[in-house]
């Protein structure tokens, strides 16, 4: 990999990966049949509906730095669930109870499109399937015997898969959605570890649980997995203070969206709480802390670390 990539290809080698993500994903979702019918059609919508397919992607390029090996077959599983679970919380944070927004990447919501019941379903759908898929990187490796290697991928697996429960749930990204919930239209009254608390757990979670997970499967070692959440969690942070810098300062044709509505929605931002120079000094901050540690990782994958510059430098 890193011998045919170099920076001036990363806008190529993006839709690249994208694509191959793209068609994994195409292949692992349900046929469209049965009395159950309705609900598939509105869970594979939602999962092909467009995204960037960040997660899965930071999970193969994570695992790559620890692994001589481009992915294997329980690794794509995990890269797959995990789509799945960033998907469903999509669709629930765009119900009429939460977000109420009808559109998405320029698409109908999936409740504005199959109403808010069948919404509400396809979401559960996915987060079920994604277990179920998950689960079934046990059945890539079969366990054969008392043979320690395969005895040793079976724990990586499950360490994996206890990774994805909890960073998923009520102490990851369920947790942070929590607070958010009960933070809005609060303005000044949100503290600053509360503010700091809805950051790294709302999106800062799953880009957690996808850079473990890599690191997982590929092989680190426990010093090596505890250093790799670190960098996750740093870029998460400053990819959400970014948002909230462009909200402000951003290009309306190029992010899609008007800008202002953190402050007419009276949501508390990084930007309201320190100021916008303090803003962009926390981005810039977090950024190089998570590269230098990146550095220190057994091996150096320059797309990866261009990837993360991405998220963070980011225009939309």
């Amino acid at each position: 990999m890193g011998e045919t990539y170099d920076s001036t290809t990363f806008e190529e080698t993006l839709r690249e990966k994208q694509s191959e993500i793209e068609a994994l994903l195409r292949m692992a979702l349900p046929k469209e049949e049965d009395f159950q019918k309705t609900v598939l059609e509105a869970m594979n919508y939602s999962i092909l509906v467009g995204g960037k397919r960040l997660r899965p992607m930071l999970m193969q390029e994570t695992y790559r730095i620890f692994s001589q090996k481009e992915s294997d077959r329980a690794l794509i599983q995990f890269m797959l669930a995990l789509e799945m679970i960033h998907t469903y919380s999509l669709v629930h944070d765009d119900l009429p109870a939460m977000d109420n927004d009808m559109l998405r990447r320029g698409q109908p919501t999936t409740h504005a499109k199959y109403g808010e019941a069948m919404a509400i379903l396809a979401g559960d759908g996915l987060l079920n399937l994604a277990y179920e898929t998950a689960c079934g990187a046990f059945e890539m490796m079969p366990y054969r015997g008392d043979s320690g290697f395969f005895v040793e991928r079976h724990q990586r697996i499950a360490k994996a898969l206890a990774v994805l429960s909890r960073k998923a749930g009520v102490y990851g990204m369920i947790g942070g959605q929590v607070v958010d919930v009960e933070c809005e239209k609060k303005g000044d009254e949100v503290t600053p570890e509360q503010l700091d608390f809805i950051y790294r757990l709302k999106t800062g979670a799953l880009l957690e649980a996808a850079m473990v997970i890599g690191a997982q499967l590929g092989g680190a070692t426990e010093a090596e997995v505890t250093l790799v959440e670190s960098v996750a969690t740093k870029i998460g942070l400053a990819f959400q203070i970014q948002d909230d810098i462009l909200d402000v300062e951003g290009d309306e044709q190029v992010l899609g969206k008007p800008i202002g509505s953190d402050e007419k929605n009276q949501k508390s931002t990084y930007v309201a709480h320190y100021g916008m120079d303090a803003a962009k000094a926390k981005v810039e901050e977090l950024t190089e802390s998570a590269l230098g540690q990146l550095y220190r990782l057994p091996r150096h994958n320059m797309f990866l670390e261009d990837l993360l510059k991405s998220l963070v430098h980011r225009q939309k």
